[in-house]
């Protein structure tokens, strides 16, 4: 009987608006940065910096990880943190990929939090959102393109592992 509620389209509907807002703040996010050239060079110095002294907000382990993946790879996390984010945005907004841009986003919001941000900062709240929806049930793709394209998807995957299976 719960299931049936939580699948419902009243339920979905709410989901659907919740989704959509997510995905304008994550289209909010990575558009501000592509239009203002991002540099996430200083945030990651201020991270690894903050791994150290008595109370580091910043795990060591993490800022190891930092310094000697991110920090060496910075071109290309300039690019990905602000591409990741507006696709993220954009997948959320119209339904299509839920699922994945749900993961990313919230993958995202993680590293943000590990990297000092902390629990009191606004990508909780995001994080949290990503995970209620990733995790409620098929509501959150029911408006969506999503709809439409996982059954097509599904199809496609099974026609071509019987093809595989005759062969």
């Amino acid at each position: 009987m719960m299931k049936k509620h939580i699948n419902g389209p009243i339920v979905a509907l709410i989901l659907t608006v919740l989704r959509i807002w997510l995905g304008f703040q994550w289209v909010e996010a990575g558009y501000g940065k592509i239009r203002s050239g991002f540099d996430a060079g200083g945030f990651l110095q201020g991270a690894i910096a903050n791994a150290s002294g008595d109370q580091p907000t910043v795990q060591g382990w993490y800022a190891r990880f930092l310094e000697g993946v991110a920090m060496p790879n910075i071109e290309f996390f300039n690019i990905l943190i602000p591409w990741g984010e507006l696709l993220v945005g954009i997948g959320l907004i119209v339904g299509l990929a839920t699922i994945p841009a749900l993961i990313a986003g919230a993958f995202m919001n993680m590293n943000f939090i590990m990297a000092g941000m902390g629990l009191s900062s606004p990508d909780t709240k995001l994080f949290i959102i990503a995970f209620i929806l990733l995790f409620i049930g098929k509501g959150r793709y029911y408006y969506g393109l999503d709809r439409w394209a996982l059954p097509y998807v599904k199809k496609l995957f099974s026609t071509k592992g019987r093809m595989l299976q005759m062969k």
